[in-house]
């Protein structure tokens, strides 16, 4: 069994008092986490990503399925002790300095002194905290929130950690750090659970992805997956192209274009690549590149979200 499955997991949630209307937040969701790997779960708002993390975090419960954590039922508490938690928007008392909230939840954990003390120190230097852990979280930025946050998550040494937004209101230097620090924890054999709506840091950081859409998982599979390449191709060029050699070049494929000085087309057929790159070195055009364009995660996700083919 991995760190994290779920079987026919369904949640209904019903509202009015005599006539009662059903939402299904959760339609039938199968997933499995394997150990040591970073899952990016992703979807729009209201697609039941929060209720999934809560069923998880035995903060609620399903109507129907099952869901385990670490080889055991969701419901059992000592699993606890053993999952990191760093929820989107979190707060912290603003009286308290990064250092007293990491030995708050510390204590919360059941640390010893001495085991808190080192692992305080660690984390302040994992996240880049080390020279405000004094300073109280009132005067901290987004970013600093952020990383005392992870910082908390990580402090009873989790074999899960579950974050929510990890990376929201961090600067690029900030997120890059954090994207490190992840990637860390995953060679260490930490299984990290991912929501975010900053698609292009799961693209970067996560192994496996799974997308919701009103409830039902539409599709999962490896990063890699949503991001195949395609037959799609760019040439840059120097120079200009005179409108006889663009329907000479449009003669070998029709789906030709130009845009400014890059010519765009598909193909897969390595003779007419090989034909249009031909006539442009005979026509004396200089060749820049020539490259094969690559899709995005959240090039997949807006087309997958545009489809009606969900209920």
């Amino acid at each position: 069994m991995h760190p994290i499955e779920t079987r026919n997991l369904t949640k209904i949630f019903t509202s009015g008092l005599f006539n009662k209307l059903e939402v299904r937040a959760l339609d039938d969701v199968s997933l499995e986490v394997k150990k040591g790997e970073i899952f990016g779960l992703l979807g729009p708002n209201g697609a039941g990503k929060t209720t999934f993390i809560r069923i998880l975090l035995g903060i609620t419960y399903p109507t129907m399925g099952e869901a385990f954590l670490l080889e055991k039922p969701v419901s059992h508490y000592q699993l606890k002790t053993r999952i990191g938690y760093l929820p989107e928007n979190h707060q912290f008392p603003k009286h308290m300095t990064g250092e007293r909230i990491l030995i708050y939840f510390g204590k919360l954990s059941g640390l010893d002194n001495h085991t808190l003390r080192k692992k305080c120190e660690e984390l302040l230097h994992l996240v880049n905290m080390t020279k405000w852990k004094g300073v109280r979280v009132k005067k901290y930025s987004k970013g600093m929130l952020q990383r005392i946050g992870l910082a908390q998550a990580m402090i009873n040494d989790p074999d899960v950690l579950f974050l929510d937004e990890p990376t929201d209101g961090v600067d690029p230097v900030g997120r890059k750090e954090i994207r490190d620090i992840l990637k860390r924890l995953r060679d260490r054999g930490k299984t990290i659970f991912l929501n975010s709506h900053l698609l292009s840091e799961v693209e970067m950081v996560s192994d496996r992805v799974a997308i919701l859409k009103r409830g039902k998982v539409i599709r999962s599979g490896a990063t890699t997956e949503f991001t195949i390449t395609s037959d799609e191709h760019e040439v840059k060029f120097d120079g200009s192209i005179s409108d006889d050699l663009l329907n000479t070049l449009r003669s070998y494929n029709p789906t030709l274009r130009l845009e400014g000085n890059v010519l765009t087309f598909t193909t897969a057929d390595r003779v007419t690549i090989n034909n249009i790159i031909d006539k442009l070195r005979e026509e004396n055009i200089s060749i820049e590149s020539i490259s094969k364009r690559k899709g995005t995660l959240e090039d997949t996700f807006i087309d997958l979200m545009n489809e009606d083919s969900a209920p």
